[in-house]
């Protein structure tokens, strides 16, 4: 009987986590740089009435460029999975994402993105501490603080959508 009441209670403990862990509720910890979506409109106002407005003046000011980029959290997370996975792999220890602004040169093969903004996506880290033994690199806690250097042994992402018109005032919405 005591056996019974045992698997009984150990059953009704794993129904009870399981029926926990299928909850739409999600325990996460949040992000300490949150800015206010007041903020965000100043920071987007002050870009698009600075930075394209002077560069309209100097480049095609017939093609309307790009101040927004857009992924999907299934991409992220997809290219987040990959660069732990390889980083892990290629032996390092990936620590975050660095994102960067760039241009497409003015080639025409690239079609209506020729000489256009973009914004693309690159790993930082550095190799993990079996592989820095070898090599003698220091390996202070300071060292690992500082030192987040992009990883070139893993491929950068790119081509988030743009929209249509590429350009977009913050808080976009219909």
């Amino acid at each position: 009987m005591k056996s019974s009441k045992t698997i009984f209670l150990a059953g009704l403990f794993c129904l009870t986590f399981f029926l926990q862990s299928c909850s739409e509720d999600r325990i996460y910890e949040k992000p300490t740089q949150l800015i206010t979506n007041d903020l965000a409109l100043q920071l987007n106002s002050n870009y698009n009435m600075n930075t394209l407005q002077s560069k309209a003046a100097t480049v095609d000011s017939i093609r309307e460029d790009a101040n927004a980029v857009w992924y999907s959290v299934e991409e992220l997370e997809r290219y987040i999975n990959y660069v732990k996975t390889e980083g892990i792999n290629k032996g390092y220890t990936v620590d975050g994402i660095r994102m960067y602004l760039g241009k497409y040169p003015n080639d025409p093969k690239l079609g209506e993105k020729a000489g256009m903004t973009t914004v693309f996506l690159s790993p930082t880290g550095a190799k993990s501490d079996e592989q820095k033994a070898g090599t003698g690199t220091s390996n202070s806690t300071a060292d690992q603080e500082e030192n987040h250097y992009d990883i070139t042994d893993l491929s950068p992402m790119n081509y988030g959508s743009m929209g249509n018109p590429p350009k977009m005032t913050y808080p976009y919405n219909k």
